[in-house]
């Protein structure tokens, strides 16, 4: 069996921004899922809303929009 080298870049319970959201509320990993051929999703939690989401869309500080 392949291992894939790929590994969730943000820890369970970590607070992150989704780099779209031009409110930036801050969201909790609840899980990470690596699906076959290493592709990680996450889901997160902003209030009672939850959301999944690929690595590239999400930043550990908030993001400035300009």
């Amino acid at each position: 069996m392949k291992k894939y080298p790929n590994s969730p870049a943000f820890d369970l319970g970590a607070i992150v921004y989704l780099k779209t959201d031009t409110e930036q509320l801050p969201r909790q990993v609840l899980a990470h899922i690596t699906r076959y051929g290493g592709h990680v999703t996450y889901t997160l939690a902003c209030g009672v809303d939850e959301t999944n989401h690929d690595e590239i869309e999400i930043s550990e500080t908030k993001v400035v929009q300009e």
